[in-house]
């Protein structure tokens, strides 16, 4: 358990937390811009300007230049980026994932992160790819978690210590890294290897390496998705545990002309209009920045400035209890952001643990809403009602009616419930008028088993025009089943 780390919010796994290092504290969830030593678009001083409490760097590439290293063993990390904030430093894995070899030792590179004054180092762990055999995922690790105990011993007190989980995409080995080290006590936990599995737009892969290793590690630990910089994915990921992120997607984002957007990227060359209103957009037009002999410092002053903003979003969702509707509307963004939606609800038992049981209103966005952990918790919690004697289950609220003992509103997605319980979250839920397919079957499922744990009980449904599932068929045979031609019948 981090002593480091306070979290003062939850939504689903996702939390706001305030994180302490040696130069200040930093709320997450949020962005660390990754600044080059060597080329610097925006100053690290101005980073602050659009929302920046902590930037990340390479230590590695400062260790390898003479100049950079002698200023920054001299004066400091922080001097050498004129940043007086929190700054987390990289070790050189990302090279060594790149050129399969670095100039650097482990022992070293923790030596020189700890006499620049880091707030946050990183070890020099190895970046195991995805989809490699399993045999050199199981022997990459164990070298990695070598390195990283190691590095374990060699810091003691100032600097934090991240540790980052491997095991390429086998769920199982980021699972046994986490709890391996969990019991090592790291200050953070980087989640490494992932940026391949994002550049292929393997978002379904992804949440199983996020949840996989937040199975493994103690759930009041900070988490660090590594290279995650693109806002349409920020809500999926916050949902599922990730508190930290990185990633230099707004410079080379925009040294290729390409305009973020918090629902995917442009081609500020196809653009007619700009959607933003940043201080970059706000009075240009799209060929005026086009045309900008500075574009590229200007696209990514309005990618920082999307980037930002996306995520007080989220942390705006996280206080008012929503974080999963945003997380649904951003997931329709792109087919393979929806598929991360659809594999993350797989683990709604694990997310029903962690989402608080208390909200304000639950909005159903689609068919993945019927898959969500407050769902799952009403289908866990059925055998908690007791009913006897006579009920009768309508799909609208209305005024008890004398031959029944018990009403109960029948509402997809959920099932049927007391309607004592109408105006109490989720029941007090937002849906269509027309339920779809999947939530009609889940509603259907959770009836019928609510049927069946109170067989002394003796069941009417109303059943309202329109709606069709098969599993009306098996209701019918366990209750007995009016039809009525619509809802002003049941009034």
């Amino acid at each position: 358990m981090s002593s480091n780390f306070e979290i003062i919010e939850k939504d689903a796994a996702g939390r706001i937390g305030r994180l302490t290092t040696p130069h200040g504290v930093v709320e997450t969830p949020t962005i660390m811009p990754v600044i080059n030593p060597n080329i610097q678009i925006i100053k690290p001083n101005e980073m602050r300007d659009y929302g920046a409490e902590i930037l990340i760097t390479n230590s590695y590439i400062i260790y390898r230049k003479d100049e950079l290293r002698e200023k920054a063993l001299k004066d400091g990390i922080h001097s050498l980026l004129d940043f007086d904030g929190p700054i987390m430093t990289d070790s050189g894995s990302f090279q060594l994932s790149v050129y399969g070899e670095v100039e650097v030792t482990n022992e070293q590179i923790i030596d020189f992160q700890q006499k620049i004054g880091t707030d946050i180092g990183v070890p020099l762990d190895i970046p195991t790819p995805p989809d490699v055999p399993r045999s050199r995922a199981e022997s990459e690790l164990e070298t990695t978690i070598e390195r990283l105990a190691q590095a374990r011993e060699l810091v003691k007190d100032g600097m934090l210590l991240a540790g980052p989980v491997q095991g390429s995409t086998y769920p199982d080995l980021r699972e046994r890294c986490a709890r391996k080290l969990t019991g090592l006590n790291f200050d953070i936990y980087p989640l490494g290897a992932v940026v391949p599995m994002m550049e292929s737009y393997r978002y379904a892969d992804l949440v199983d390496v996020i949840v996989s290793s937040k199975k493994g590690l103690d759930p009041t630990a900070p988490v660090h998705l590594f290279g995650a910089g693109h806002p349409m994915m920020f809500a999926l990921a916050v949902a599922l545990g990730c508190d930290l992120f990185d990633s230099a997607a707004y410079a080379l984002y925009a040294k290729d002309g390409r305009y973020m957007t918090s629902h995917g990227t442009h081609h500020i060359e196809d653009m007619h209009y700009l959607p933003c209103s940043c201080p970059v957009c706000v009075n240009r037009t799209a060929g005026e920045l086009n045309n900008a002999e500075n574009r590229g410092e200007l696209l990514a002053r309005h990618n920082l400035y999307v980037t930002f903003e996306e995520m007080r979003l989220v942390k705006q969702s996280i206080k008012e209890g929503n974080l999963l509707e945003l997380v649904e509307h951003r997931c329709r963004a792109h087919p393979r952001l929806l598929d991360g939606l659809r594999q993350a609800y797989k683990y709604s038992d694990w997310l029903e643990q962690c989402d608080p049981a208390s909200k304000s209103t639950f909005f159903y966005c689609g068919p993945e809403s019927a898959d969500r952990p407050e769902v799952l918790r009403f289908s866990n919690r059925l055998d908690r009602l007791t009913i006897t004697g006579t009920a009768l289950i309508r799909t609208n609220p209305v005024k008890r009616d004398r031959e029944y003992e018990n009403l109960l509103i029948f509402k997809p997605p959920f099932g049927s419930f007391p309607d004592e319980l109408s105006e109490v979250y989720p029941f007090n839920a937002e849906v269509v008028a027309v339920p779809d397919y999947e939530s009609l079957g889940r509603a259907l499922e959770n009836t019928i088993r609510l049927i069946e744990l109170n067989p002394d009980a003796k069941f009417t449904f109303i059943r309202k025009d329109g709606l069709e599932h098969p599993l009306f068929g098996k209701l019918a045979g366990i209750v007995n089943m009016v039809e009525k031609v619509n809802d002003s019948e049941q009034k």
